[in-house]
């Protein structure tokens, strides 16, 4: 059963952010990254416990589970697993101080 998907603000402003960036050298791959990312969403609806959940210090983001883009190197998909859902927090590139960036929502 495919639960339902929400994605907040940042994360869709994470979207337009990583489709400009790739499409600044290649539009071929921005449109991919686009591509690949729904499909990544539609699995983790269909799958919500799918993604990993992380080691991390702070315990605000113990509920937080990660998923990477197949074929979009380094892009990772960050999540909340919902009764309601899923809540889609942020899509950011792997190089960036991830934990910071999730403190922030």
């Amino acid at each position: 059963m495919t639960a339902p998907v929400e994605l907040t603000p940042a994360a869709r402003a994470d979207l337009l952010e990583g489709f400009e960036s790739l499409a600044a050298d290649n539009l071929e791959a921005a449109h991919r990254f686009l591509l690949a990312a729904r499909k990544a969403i539609g699995r983790l609806a269909d799958h919500p416990d799918l993604g990993m959940l992380q080691a991390w210090r702070d315990p605000r983001l113990a509920e937080v589970r990660m998923w990477p883009i197949p074929g979009m190197a380094s892009w990772l998909v960050f999540y909340r697993s919902r009764p309601s859902g899923i809540l889609i927090l942020r899509i950011l590139h792997g190089t960036r101080d991830l934990a910071q960036i999730l403190l922030q929502e």
